[in-house]
């Protein structure tokens, strides 16, 4: 089930299950005891009827005992006038010896055997259950027998209508305060799982208020301080890096002022290159630096109008670039570095594979929208072995440094780091009819139109 797969719905699920088990619990014991009472009660006011009917007819004159007893109402005994029968092959009953014990040993109590035929009939509309009836014969003091048909009380009648109703209140009633509490105790996690997704895609994001229960607010300290701690790291590194390649730039300079004054030319050409390549790498390490750095902030950018911009650009230099967009989408991003991004995936599927096609789509996938910018190209394709690896620094499926080939290999991890702060990615795949498609996905914080 969908809501046992997140944490509040497994404590709302325990909740509900522990509640209405303890309350079914709770209602069937009651009952249980209420039924039990009842009855005992009951039968204790039954047999103080029988008693009083019994002293009733031994005190009155023989000829006066037919018309009372028709004139009594029957109160869940019928009473014949009749010779007793006793029976030995009948057991006396529980009834009949509390009878005996209530009327005293001057009346005889005995259990007589039950003709079905004089037991009250139920009623067929009726659904309350009731016991078979029992017989008892009373001698009276003057030796007339009595036979007495009781019927036993009735069992509790079936829960009513208002019963019902408010029960299903009640279980309605924990459900709600279930929920409220599952959604209390689940809200800090959920709090802290947002913050780690915004961590990955800002480093500076602000930190988690320190509120809740001693448990929560120790999480809280606890998570705060990694992110200062990473944020630190992040920022030594990235400032490490930059400072190492942009302090590379000025000797590297001079030193190539200094080959042109190389007499041997081969020599000097040779240098120029190795030297060349140096710079490449300069610059490409410096552009890692800042695609570790989100200090740039989001703002609304319209997708379609960046990649319209950025084709332009690359086929002005001479690139074979197009571009099939869908206007009017608008995703949260960092333009400068978003460009970053775009511009590296372009410039490599225009290296590696002689033209680049770019398609704007719009997507669903996980109830989310996301727009998909998708990146084809007419070369070779990478093997599906190398494509994980093509996005750590420095690898390349050519052993050669020139720019012309294999490049420096930080281009796709520069624009990885830049998708992921942007909460998308990037995927790789080989198209059938040939060439590589690169697909970055990023969320979409708003749209206005995308017909």
């Amino acid at each position: 089930m969908k809501i046992l797969s997140s944490m509040w719905g497994r404590v709302f699920s325990v909740l509900m299950v522990g509640m209405v088990s303890s309350t079914a619990l709770t209602v069937w014991l009651a009952f249980g005891e209420r039924e039990k009472t009842l009855m005992q009660y009951r039968i204790t006011h039954n047999i103080e009827r029988t008693e009083q009917m019994a002293r009733a007819l031994d005190v009155l004159p023989t000829s006066s005992r037919e018309h009372f007893l028709a004139a009594a109402p029957p109160m869940g005994l019928q009473v014949a006038s009749i010779p007793a029968e006793s029976s030995p092959a009948t057991p006396e009953s529980d009834y009949a010896k509390a009878v005996s014990e209530k009327l005293g040993q001057s009346f005889h109590v005995t259990s007589l055997p039950t003709d079905p035929t004089l037991c009250p009939r139920q009623p067929k509309e009726s659904t309350v259950a009731r016991l078979p009836c029992e017989t008892l014969g009373i001698t009276l003091h003057d030796g007339t027998g009595l036979r007495l048909v009781v019927t036993p009380p009735r069992s509790n009648a079936p829960l009513h209508n208002d019963f019902l109703q408010y029960l299903l209140m009640f279980f309605v009633s924990v459900a709600i305060l279930s929920y409220v509490i599952a959604k209390m105790a689940m809200r800090p996690l959920q709090q802290m799982a947002e913050a780690a997704v915004a961590l990955g895609q800002d480093i500076n994001s602000p930190p988690l208020p320190e509120t809740g229960t001693s448990e929560i607010q120790q999480a809280t300290r606890a998570f705060n301080a990694m992110q200062g701690r990473i944020r630190h790291h992040i920022s030594q590194r990235t400032h490490m890096l930059a400072a190492i390649t942009h302090d590379l730039q000025t000797p590297l300079t001079r030193l190539r002022l200094r080959l042109e004054k190389v007499g041997d030319q081969e020599l000097r050409d040779k240098l120029i290159g190795d030297l060349s390549a140096m710079q490449m790498m300069i610059r490409e390490g410096l552009d890692l630096a800042r695609s570790m750095d989100s200090s740039e902030a989001l703002r609304p950018l319209d997708i379609d109008s960046l990649i319209d911009s950025i084709c332009s650009d690359a086929v002005e230099a001479g690139q074979k670039v197009s571009f099939t967009g869908i206007p009017g989408i608008t995703v949260m991003a960092r333009p400068q570095a978003l460009r970053r991004c775009l511009t590296n995936l372009i410039d490599n599927a225009v290296k590696y594979g002689q033209y680049a096609n770019i398609t704007l789509k719009l997507d669903k996938e996980d109830a989310n929208h996301v727009v998909k910018i998708l990146v084809r190209d007419g070369g070779a394709g990478i093997p599906v072995e190398y494509q994980k690896k093509v996005f750590e620094p420095f690898f390349r499926m050519e052993t050669s440094r020139s720019r012309e080939s294999g490049g420096t290999g930080l281009g796709l991890t520069i624009a990885q780091n830049i998708a992921q702060q942007h909460g998308g990615q990037l995927q790789l795949s080989n198209l059938a009819e040939g060439g590589l498609e690169v697909a970055l996905i990023l969320p979409v914080h708003q749209t206005t139109d995308v017909s």
